[in-house]
């Protein structure tokens, strides 16, 4: 999902006229982007002339590292032995390879969708 970089954001505003969806909006002479309607067409990234619409790749790391974080404090806050945390940590495990297989999966139909289309 694009996301605004938001300290090299001008406020131009072009991005909010090219949303197909109006989910841009300016705030502070800032874009903000409410990515709850984001259909992820990427006009607002290509149509930047500061190319401060970002995309989520580089995020990556940064929510690698949240989900780490939040994982250390959920273990810390609410198990004591070593075997509730290993336990805790065998489930974090099985909903991170769930989230994998969902995202393999969705990309699988959805290069089908491609071909179809």
């Amino acid at each position: 999902m694009p996301w605004v970089k938001q300290e090299d954001c001008t406020g131009c505003g072009i991005c909010v006229e090219v949303c197909p969806v109006d989910v841009i909006y300016m705030e502070n002479e800032k874009a903000y982007i409410d990515m709850a309607g984001c259909i992820r067409c990427g006009k607002c990234h290509d149509i930047c002339p500061q190319e401060v619409v970002r995309h989520d790749s580089e995020r990556i790391p940064m929510e690698v590292d949240a989900n780490i974080e939040k994982t250390k404090k959920l273990m810390q806050q609410h198990f004591a032995s070593r075997e509730e945390k290993q336990s805790f940590l065998e489930r974090t495990i099985k909903h991170f390879n769930r989230e994998k297989v969902v995202a393999e999966k969705t990309l699988e139909r959805i290069k089908l969708l491609k071909e179809e289309t």
